[in-house]
C-alpha cells in the first residue's frame, strides 16, 4: 500500500490550500484515514481524520478552519485548509488504517509528507 500527497506549498496567512492524498495497492478495508502534521521541534500531531464510522476528528487549532472529505471510490481523503495561519507551517502526513485482505489486521500506513509554509 502507498500513500501519494499532493497540494502543499506556500501561501500567504488568511489564504487556502487543500491537500489530496491517495491510496493504492491492495486494499479490502479502508478502515480510517486522514492528516497529521508535525513542525520542526514539535510532536506529530492529529490535523483531521475520518474515523471507520466516518465521523470526522479535527485536532482543537484547526477547528472551524479546515474540513475533510473523502472519496471511498478512489480511496482518497482531500483536506481542505483555510484562512492558514504562520502557525499552521508544517509538513502534512497523510494517514491511513488498512485492511489489505478479508480477515487481516488492521495496518497504519504513511505517507511521505508534503511541506504547508503558511507566510505572515
Amino acid at each position: 500500500v502507498h500513500l501519494v500527497e499532493s497540494g502543499g506549498g506556500l501561501v500567504q496567512a488568511g489564504g487556502s490550500l487543500r491537500l489530496s492524498c491517495a491510496a493504492s495497492g491492495t486494499i479490502f478495508e479502508l478502515s480510517a484515514m486522514g492528516w497529521y502534521r508535525q513542525a520542526p521541534g514539535k510532536q506529530r500531531e492529529l490535523v483531521a481524520i475520518i474515523n471507520d464510522d466516518r465521523r470526522r476528528e479535527f485536532g482543537d487549532s484547526v477547528k472551524g478552519r479546515f474540513t475533510i472529505s473523502g472519496d471511498y471510490t478512489k480511496n482518497t481523503v482531500y483536506l481542505q485548509m483555510n484562512s492558514l495561519k504562520p502557525e499552521d507551517t508544517a509538513v502534512y502526513y497523510c494517514y491511513a488504517r488498512i485492511m489489505t485482505t478479508w480477515g487481516s489486521s488492521l495496518t497504519e500506513y504513511w505517507g511521505q509528507g508534503t511541506q504547508v509554509t503558511v507566510s505572515s
